[in-house]
């Protein structure tokens, strides 16, 4: 059969009491329906929906390069007359009914719930509740089996004693559906078509109702205010944590980390507490990364050092490399075997080659360097006339002095050395000495000016 995934993402979410549609608001750095949709992928849907609503060109903006069909729900109506705004586009197989605030759903617990579905059979997600306040009960008959789900504010104080909810993830095929949405009702508490009505109308045609549970109730619960929201975001970075230590990847505190997007580690990787990695990052072998940084869409070589409070973005670093503390690589920071970039130092887009070193409080930016180069501590390439970016080339082994603003394009070349102070603004050639510096000055027993009031 073929499927079709319908994701409700209409609500305003107003306990999160913010002008942005509920179902973008970030987790791990994502927006929550994205989360869901990249799950859904996993069940290699023929066709994905998403029903918008509230800021619905909002969430079609944050969705544009994802191939979904979008739905509107101009007025919230509940679930059933959600899903209904889907049933033309809907293909001939099952459908499963997601939401956008339930963003820690797992592949694994789908692929269950999907398996369960026939003709004679749909299926239904439940959890049981230690505390079920707020949820749709489950209720069975005596044989056992789910014949009804009743809404917490319509349901009995008998009904409320039960502890399996429904997490209103189901899945049906789509002539089921079709059947059974037409004649859903909106005489209840809400005034609204509950999608759960159905149940009771699968069990009354002698459909059998399949149930079954998520491995943990984190993965259906739901986002409605900003604290479920930081509980899902720890609870999500926990189990990121735990993946990467039973991968060997050794943390200073698992509760101190934040990865918002894909982390990939060789073996024998550190990394200290407070650290973000966003985007693809990939760690090779034997790298440590010092306490509180952040690192993103960068590959780290082999046996790297990251001291503390870097801050490292689009760059690539080859190995056995030492990075701050307090270093900062903007996009385009390519460095090779054995490079050093130190503390206060800003890279973007260079080249550093390989045992060069830029250890402190220097800028380079739109540049080459060679191997062995020596850059001194307040060095400056001069790369922005105020309209266009030009480059700064240095050769093998150059030396260049403490204090000195390289003005591009210019051209320091093979073992030259360039004298502490100076404002190099002309080509250097290979083994040549460079140093461009004011007059020196001295006055004897000079006046100092002073303010001090005439005695």
């Amino acid at each position: 059969m073929s499927l079709d995934v319908v994701i409700l993402a209409a609500g305003q979410g107003t306990r999160m009491r913010s002008s942005r549609p509920k179902v973008l608001h970030r987790l791990a750095g994502k927006p929550m329906v994205r989360h869901v949709l990249d799950t859904a992928g996993q069940l290699a849907a023929d066709r994905l929906h998403v029903v918008v609503g509230h800021g619905a060109e909002a969430v079609r903006e944050a969705l544009s390069d994802t191939p979904v069909h979008f739905a509107l729900q101009a007025e919230q109506k509940g679930t059933g007359h959600a899903v209904a705004q889907t049933l033309e586009a809907l293909g001939q197989g099952k459908v499963l009914v997601l939401y956008g605030d339930v963003p820690l759903i797992r592949r694994d617990t789908l692929a269950t719930l999907l398996a369960e579905v026939s003709d004679s059979r749909l299926a239904l997600l439940t959890v049981t509740l230690d505390d079920p306040t707020g949820y749709g009960r489950v209720l069975r008959n005596a044989d056992g089996e789910a014949v009804a789900i009743v809404e917490h504010k319509d349901a009995s104080e008998r009904e409320r004693a039960v502890h399996e909810c429904n997490t209103g993830i189901m899945a049906m095929t789509a002539a089921q559906l079709r059947r059974w949405l037409p004649r859903l009702s909106a005489d209840n508490a809400q005034g609204e078509y509950y999608l759960t009505d159905i149940i009771a109308m699968a069990a009354a045609e002698g459909v059998r109702i399949a149930t079954a549970q998520p491995s943990e109730a984190l993965e259906v619960e739901g986002v409605n205010d900003r604290l479920q929201m930081a509980r899902l975001e720890r609870a999500h970075q926990a189990r990121l944590a735990e993946e990467l230590m039973r991968e060997g990847v050794a943390l200073a505190d698992p509760a101190r980390l934040d990865v918002r997007g894909q982390l990939r580690c060789g073996h024998d990787v550190e990394i200290d507490v407070g650290c973000i990695f966003e985007g693809e990052v990939e760690l090779g072998e034997g790298v440590r990364i010092g306490a509180h940084c952040v690192i993103r869409d960068s590959h780290i070589g082999a046996e790297t050092l990251i001291e503390p409070h870097s801050v490292i973005e689009g760059a690539v670093i080859a190995g056995h490399g030492r990075i701050g503390p307090f270093a900062r690589l903007r996009p385009g920071s390519r460095l090779a075997v054995g490079a050093k970039v130190g503390n206060f130092v800003e890279t973007k887009n260079v080249e550093v080659g390989e045992g060069s070193k830029i250890n402190h409080l220097s800028y380079v930016g739109d540049a080459r360097l060679g191997r062995g180069v020596n850059v001194g501590a307040g060095t400056i390439t001069c790369n922005y006339d105020g309209a266009h970016k030009h480059r700064t080339e240095i050769g093998d082994d150059a030396f260049i002095g403490s204090n000195t603003a390289l003005v591009a394009p210019v051209s320091i070349g093979h073992g030259a050395t360039v004298g502490a102070g100076s404002t190099i603004s002309k080509d250097v050639a290979d083994n040549a000495l460079a140093v461009s510096r004011a007059r020196q000055v001295s006055k004897a027993d000079w006046p100092r000016p002073s303010n001090a009031k005439q005695q």
